[in-house]
């Protein structure tokens, strides 16, 4: 899966953010199968770059192709095949349900991704088993960190979009997410796209950009 970013620019976004940036403005190829991690402090436009990428958002001058298709060309309902089959992205802000339990909340999508091990195989290697019958509304946002990443892992997925997904982890808990990530991303031949705030994950990037 291909990605090609041609004097892309958020509108609006202030001059001296482009200016300063490794992607807005520029040229950008991500190739399939690539490893890329975007680094950046807050308000660079880290979480814009991701979901103009998932299709929410057009408010940009520019392109952003995939595979060659401008992504203003994809209809609605190409968009839903699209993020139901190629892309997976966990968003900052977890986007899970504080009145469901953490089971509840992984189990809401069924898992179709066969290069994932079980819901229950990745809750124990992120040692979250004790909690999956918790309300998530009793979990530390690390906790629910964690299982956002279980039901991103869960989908199909050509390309893996992680928004700052180890912003509450401690070391420990980062390597052992890490681990299997990079585990589910080379059997699925996938991409993979990492934003942080500064500090770098332990993936095996081929591309660290400073956006």
């Amino acid at each position: 899966m291909l990605i090609e970013l041609n004097d892309l620019v958020p509108d609006p976004l202030p001059e001296k953010i482009v200016e300063a940036s490794g992607i807005w403005g520029g040229e950008l190829r991500i190739e399939t199968r690539s490893k890329v991690l975007v680094s950046a402090q807050s308000g660079m436009g880290k979480s814009t770059l991701l979901h103009i990428l998932y299709g929410l958002r057009q408010d940009y001058t520019g392109t952003a192709k995939v595979d060659g298709t401008c992504l203003r060309q994809f209809s609605t309902q190409e968009w839903e095949r699209v993020r139901r089959e190629r892309i997976s992205l966990q968003f900052q802000d977890l986007r899970l349900f504080p009145n469901l339990s953490a089971r509840e909340n992984l189990l809401l999508l069924p898992q179709s991704n066969p290069a994932a091990p079980s819901l229950e195989e990745m809750a124990e290697r992120l040692e979250m088993t004790p909690f999956l019958n918790q309300s998530l509304s009793t979990l530390s946002q690390g906790q629910r960190q964690r299982m956002a990443l279980v039901r991103t892992l869960r989908k199909p997925f050509r390309f893996l979009m992680l928004d700052e997904p180890f912003s509450h982890l401690d070391e420990t808990n980062q390597m052992s997410a890490c681990s299997l990530i990079e585990e589910i991303v080379d059997r699925n031949q996938a991409g993979l796209l990492v934003s942080s705030l500064g500090s770098t994950p332990h993936l095996p990037f081929d591309q660290i950009i400073e956006l």
